[in-house]
């Protein structure tokens, strides 16, 4: 466990960076970021910087004015991000959504995302020929983009609307014209089902859905989970079940998976590579420190 560091002094020489989200302040980001930037002894400080959809350009120019040092974006701001970025760079470009703006020396901001870096970390030596993700949003983009950089035989993807699956798909299409497109309701009495074929067959499967996510308005949402219990049974149970969500801990989705015998990944690491890799993008500092990260979230989330 990395040593505890002792609370920033701020001062007036003392730079800003932050996250811009709609809600956001429950973000996990300024206590991550906040430990890394004591550790690195920098003079700055990370904000959670609640922004409406409305005022997401002038922010970014107001930000930009007074020399913040580099910027997260969540939901819901990703896609409007990118249109407002003065250059992107080529994963940024095919995603079309940003999660990081970085500094240009030219001025305006630098859209990339580093999403796709987060989520591989926890991947490094997985041995797999076949993939699932569940859902077709946003997540799911940066996951499938994950999954063909690993050079996977067969990425398939479910999706309960079939209309958003085929948007999605022929927006992939470009940069991943080998998906497959998968339903996720059953089919007919009597016919095959393709759902449960593909976990049956899957290596990996992703979860890039919000269900299974702990919700304070909604004190059922933790229990839900986007596999009921006998398609988790059609899994083998060396397979790898990855689900985006770290709240709660485990989902009852990675739970369901442990029980069966599978290795289970949940979201957290996703969400401390990716910012370690956005720290190391706005500082210039390849020594970020990641343990202090890992660390600094868990002790907010209250779990080992």
């Amino acid at each position: 466990m990395a040593t505890p560091q002792a609370a920033p002094v701020i001062s007036g020489g003392t730079a800003l960076a932050g996250v811009l989200g709609d809600p956001v302040r429950h973000s996990l980001s300024p206590a991550m970021h906040n430990a890394a930037i004591a550790a690195l002894g920098l003079d700055w400080a990370y904000l959670a910087l609640p922004v409406a959809a409305a005022d997401l350009a002038v922010v970014l120019q107001g930000l930009e004015a007074i020399d913040c040092r580099g910027l997260n974006v969540t939901l819901p701001h990703k896609q409007a991000a990118a249109a407002l970025a003065r250059e992107l760079t080529p994963l940024a470009q095919r995603l079309g959504a940003v999660n990081t703006l970085v500094r240009r020396d030219g001025g305006g901001w630098l859209g990339t995302n580093t999403d796709v870096e987060g989520f591989l970390a926890p991947l490094r030596g997985l041995a797999a020929r076949e993939a699932l993700v569940l859902g077709c949003g946003g997540s799911a983009r940066a996951v499938v983009a994950g999954l063909v950089k690993l050079g996977l035989g067969r990425i398939r993807v479910a999706g309960r609307d079939s209309t958003r699956l085929g948007r999605f798909l022929a927006s992939c299409a470009d940069w991943a014209p080998g998906l497959e497109p998968l339903a996720w309701e059953p089919g007919a009495e009597g016919q095959p089902d393709p759902l449960a074929e593909a976990l049956a067959g899957a290596d990996l499967v992703v979860n890039t859905t919000p269900l299974g996510m702990a919700s304070g308005g909604d004190p059922a949402a933790a229990a839900r989970s986007p596999l009921d219990p006998a398609q988790v049974a059609l899994l083998r149970p060396a397979a790898t079940v990855y689900d985006l969500i770290y709240i709660p801990r485990p989902t009852t989705l990675l739970r369901l998976a442990g029980e069966r015998g599978c290795r289970t990944i949940d979201g957290l690491e996703m969400l401390v590579q990716q910012g370690a890799a956005s720290l190391r993008l706005w500082s210039g500092r390849p020594d970020v420190p990641v343990i202090a990260m890992r660390d600094a979230a868990l002790a907010r989330l209250g779990g080992p």
